[in-house]
């Protein structure tokens, strides 16, 4: 009887803090995403009631998507380079704000401000500053490089969209290196000086492999933000020049709700979720596996 109570007590004690967030996680995001998966086997169109069966059909069709796949490979490379310079330049930002500097505290908060911006807000901003503000500069100074509009051209407007997102993202990195940083315990650190370790010897053998988790943490939601990107995609290129930046989240978005193929577009967005999470789980288990107890 006393162990029925005590389940029992369990169980309402489980509802009352946790009931209210697994509800909304399974109305928000479980339920959807199964009924995601049941429409990648309709011809749905997204606007009327008919939701005809149609097998695998736009599995088949996905695969036979040499658009799909550009934008997947295009998508790739970006993450890559996003990833890269997003973490190199928080950790580097996140290695001086924790060396004692002056105004170390007002640095982190300025540095995290771009990551409170929408990204639709921010790709018009940054739109403006590559089409108008760099061309006006470089007519000034006589510099080629901003000659023209950066957007004009598709190496330019890949490089800019890189540029962009490693301004919006290494600021929400650089806080969580900071806590990686001044995690790692100080009596480590001495007993090393101690022994006449240098300062880069200090991070590259002790700061280093206790801030793994940090890392993981980091290359985590760098990954999966870069993959789902799209309204910085939509307002700074809007997929041109000539689709040269159109990622995968834009046409899938563009399968889906212009050209009316609405169980093709799922069906290329689980496509999608399944290469990213694939990609995300191999980066956390190398990850993981390379942790080191303090």
């Amino acid at each position: 009887m006393k162990a029925k109570e005590s389940f029992g007590r369990k169980c309402g004690t489980f509802l009352i803090f946790a009931g209210p967030a697994v509800i909304s996680f399974v109305l928000v995001v479980i339920i959807p995403m199964i009924y995601g998966v049941y429409l990648t086997f309709t011809g749905w169109d997204g606007f009327t009631n008919a939701k005809p069966f149609v097998g695998l059909t736009n599995y088949i069709a996905v695969f036979q998507d040499g658009a799909f796949w550009n934008s997947l490979w295009l998508t790739v490379k970006y993450v890559a380079l996003s990833v890269v310079f997003i973490n190199a330049l928080a950790f580097a930002l996140a290695y001086l704000l924790t060396s004692g500097i002056k105004g170390q505290n007002f640095l982190r908060a300025g540095f995290f401000t771009p990551n409170l911006i929408g990204g639709i807000v921010l790709g018009y901003i940054w739109q403006f500053i590559f089409s108008r503000v760099m061309v006006d500069l470089g007519n000034i100074i006589s510099l080629p490089i901003f000659a023209k509009s950066w957007l004009s051209s598709p190496g330019g407007a890949f490089t800019a969209l890189v540029i962009v997102t490693t301004w919006q993202y290494s600021g929400y990195m650089l806080l969580i290196y900071i806590s990686g940083f001044v995690s790692v315990p100080t009596d480590l650190l001495e007993a090393a000086r101690i022994d006449g370790a240098n300062a880069s010897q200090l991070t590259r053998y002790i700061r280093m492999p206790m801030m793994v988790p940090a890392f993981v943490t980091c290359l985590f939601l760098s990954i999966t933000r870069c993959f789902k990107v799209y309204d910085l995609n939509l307002s700074l290129t809007a997929g041109g020049p000539y689709d040269s930046t159109k990622l995968a989240a834009m046409h899938i978005y563009t399968q889906a709700f212009e050209n009316h193929q609405y169980g093709l577009g799922q069906a290329e967005a689980l496509v999608l979720f399944l290469v990213m999470g694939i990609i995300a789980f191999i980066q956390i288990s190398m990850g993981k596996s390379k942790e080191v107890e303090a």
